[in-house]
Parts: C-alpha cells; structure tokens; sequence
C-alpha cells in the first residue's frame, strides 16, 4: 500500500477541502456504515479502515492543519502511475495491470479454494500501483464478471475471470517482479499461496 503521507484524506471522504467539521462529521458516519464490515451487502474492510483513516485526520484540527500543508502534493501524487515511462503507455499499462491483477486472484484461488478474496489495499501494495488505479481495473474487471466481490469486502477471480486470463496467455504473462516470493504481507495462513515460507514461530 501507498504510503498515508499521500492519501488524498478528502477524495476518501468524498468531501471538499473546504469541508467544515459537521460535513465530515456527518459524511463519515454515512460511509461508516455503508461499508463497515458487518453491512452484508456493501460491507469492505479494506475501504472502512480507510474511511476510519481519513475521518481521524480530517476530524483533528491539528491534525488536518498539518495535512493541509501537504495537500497540493498530495493531489499531484494521485496523478502518478508506476513511473514516468508508463504514462507514455497508458493503454499498455492498463493491460499489464488487468493481467497481473487477474493472475494474482487466480494464485489465490488455484491454491486456496476455501479463501479465495483479496483485499483491495494489498493488491494496490503488491501491484505498486496508485489507490484509484486498482480501483479503477477492480471496476472494470467487476463489471465484466470477471472478478466478484465477496461478503468478506475481498474480490475474487470468477471462472469468466479464469477463462479471460487465459485467453490473454495465461499467469506467465504477469510481469515477474509484481509477483514473487517474499512480497506478500499476508496472515500465515495464505503465504503459502504466494510461495512464501511459513515461520513456525508466527
């Protein structure tokens, strides 16, 4: 995931920077109970921590003082892809990005049937990609059926998914460096998934 330093706090909210405390009050109370976990059907965890993030900064005068600092730098952040070779390249870029993403959901699933969600921040960590880049592909892998959001707010590879990853040449066709052995930060339970070695005393 990202580093916070560069989260745009207000575009999480959904609330201007001119927001007064009473809006934020009341936007966080509207997203926190949309996507709190325990909302069977528009529950996300990863985007309620978020949503809790933001709302703890933005909700602090110190706090969002600080942060409004930033800001500008933070807007211009939002901006960026990987590096600066793949703005000159951004359909290429997008194809790597649905490949990549789908062959990782297919690991997932392939070797943990039972378990086969990811969540959103952990694709944007190991893809190295921007917040509203993998939101952007998750919609439209979604809106092709080709992933599915599961109850526990992870997505999921779908078999339309796995067909259309194959069509596309398959795992292989994933850069190697957006999936290798030692780059997940996962519960012990799922390293085994991406091939990284357990520690027993976890």
């Amino acid at each position: 995931m990202a580093d916070s330093a560069l989260k745009d706090w207000y575009e999480v909210l959904q609330v201007s920077p001119r927001a007064d405390h009473e809006t934020i009050e009341r936007v966080f109370r509207y997203l926190a109970n949309r996507f709190h976990p325990d909302n069977r059907e528009t529950g996300d965890v990863d985007r309620f921590t978020e949503i809790v993030a933001a709302y703890e900064v933005l909700s602090s005068a110190a706090k969002r003082v600080k942060y409004d600092l930033s800001y500008e730098t933070v807007r211009e952040a939002r901006w960026k892809l990987f590096n600066h070779e793949s703005v000159d390249d951004n359909v290429g870029t997008d194809a790597r990005i649905r490949v990549a993403l789908l062959s990782i959901l297919y690991v997932v699933r392939r070797n943990n049937p039972g378990e086969p969600g990811v969540g959103t921040m952990e694709l944007e960590r190991l893809l190295q990609c921007p917040e509203q880049v993998i939101r952007f592909h998750v919609w439209y892998l979604r809106e092709n059926a080709w992933i599915s959001r599961l109850e526990t707010g992870y997505v999921a590879i779908t078999a339309l998914g796995v067909d259309k990853l194959f069509e596309l040449g398959g795992p292989d066709q994933a850069e190697s460096p957006l999936i290798q052995r030692g780059n997940v930060h996962t519960p012990r339970k799922q390293r085994a998934i991406f091939g990284v070695k357990t520690d027993p005393t976890d």
